[in-house]
């Protein structure tokens, strides 16, 4: 018997969201998901990506506030719709989602595919005022195989760490989905593109990964957001974008993601994964997770 989840699966049409959640208006927010959601499967997407925190919005005043819109996943009712809506549509979503496990909360993806929900990311590197409502992510950096493919995910702040990206290409990664909500940084000028895009292509590159991020825009609570989603090849080059800062858009490629692990090799002498020097520094950076086939 073929072993799906190691075959190649051919052409994969993979769209990132750009959209506008509004804080605390998480019903609004979910029936404007599905409206995009649809639009997106229209196009033929099979995979499909929305920004952090989709379901709730961002900024939020309080601890209580994102409590209040928090959700267990994947029982909650933000989770059975996504879950719904999947299986009508054959698709694959990864979506941002504020999680409740008992008392703490977790800045959140799931990944849900068409026979249901999949798993589940939390974000490891918290930003600025979430650290004052959300605990830091718990459960490594796990890559889930779908029979689209090996995906990953991080979230928003998650790609400044180059360990986020290697770690899942050295566990099998044919592509990372990023839900984010990226902001201005210091010392970037305005005319200039979102530094998060420039990182995206450069970790693209050198794990020979595809990465798909999907951002917000417009401005909550006096928080402007960046936009500019963008779908960036296993060479590091963006085949769908950056989108614009201001609109609510959808970016789509179509990607063969087989060829993350067939081209990485550059040449005849060199593999960007195979020529890591773990003589030199420990093949997985110091975590206990395993790498996986590659």
């Amino acid at each position: 018997m073929t072993d799906l989840l190691n075959a190649d699966v051919g052409l994969v049409k993979v769209a990132c969201l750009q959209t506008h959640p509004k804080v605390g208006e998480k019903a609004a927010n979910v029936a404007a998901s599905l409206l995009w959601i649809e639009r997106a499967a229209a196009m033929g997407a099979r995979l499909i990506v929305l920004p952090e925190l989709a379901n709730s919005g961002y900024v939020f005043a309080t601890r209580q506030e994102a409590f209040e819109l928090a959700e267990i996943i994947p029982e909650g009712p933000t989770c059975q719709t996504w879950i719904d809506t999947a299986a009508r549509l054959n698709i694959t979503l990864v979506a941002g989602i504020a999680e409740r496990q008992g008392d703490a909360l977790y800045n959140s993806a799931v990944v849900i595919g068409p026979a249901g929900y999949i798993g589940t990311f939390r974000k490891v590197h918290l930003w600025n005022a979430e650290n004052l409502f959300f605990e830091p992510g718990n459960l490594g950096f796990p890559v889930f195989k779908t029979p689209l493919g090996r995906i990953g995910v991080a979230i928003c702040y998650d790609i400044w760490f180059p360990e986020t990206f290697r770690l899942q290409a050295l566990k099998g990664a044919d592509i990372i989905c990023v839900p984010t909500n990226w902001v201005p940084i210091p010392g970037q000028a305005p005319d200039r593109q979102a530094m998060a895009t420039v990182l995206t292509m450069a970790a693209a590159h050198t794990n020979s990964v595809f990465i798909a991020c999907a951002d917000r825009v417009g401005i909550e609570r006096n928080q402007p957001f960046e936009g500019q989603s963008v779908i960036v090849s296993c060479a590091g080059w963006p085949i769908a974008g950056p989108a614009s800062r201001e609109s609510e858009e959808i970016i789509v490629a179509e990607l063969d993601l087989g060829n993350a692990r067939r081209a990485r090799n550059w040449n005849q002498f060199n593999q960007v994964l195979r020529d890591r020097r773990t003589d030199v520094y420990d093949e997985m950076l110091g975590s206990k997770e395993q790498p996986g086939w590659y």
